[in-house]
């Protein structure tokens, strides 16, 4: 989206922290700063990138999480930080 800013995602387990730009998803951003991820289909329809949310206000966009889920689960494949930064499970 036109609208999309640039954030940070902190990552957990081993305390990097990566920027995501405003063209890219989480999951880009992570293959381009070396961060090993699973992904497949990368359009939030198959659930492989399905990563455990530690903390931060996420803007879903994804079509496998449901409402429950949204609240400790993000697909880094197209899903973003609605303000400020997020904080992931890896």
């Amino acid at each position: 989206m036109s609208s999309d800013k640039p954030f940070r995602v902190h990552l957990a387990k081993s305390g990097r922290t990566v920027d995501v730009g405003a063209s890219e998803t989480i999951l880009e951003a992570l293959m381009r700063s070396g961060v090993e991820v699973e992904s497949s289909c990368q359009s939030g329809t198959c659930g492989t990138c399905r990563t455990r949310l530690v903390s931060g206000v996420v803007d879903h966009r994804d079509f496998v999480l449901d409402d429950d889920e949204h609240a400790s689960n993000i697909m880094i494949c197209v899903s973003r930080a609605a303000e400020g930064d997020l904080t992931l499970d890896l």
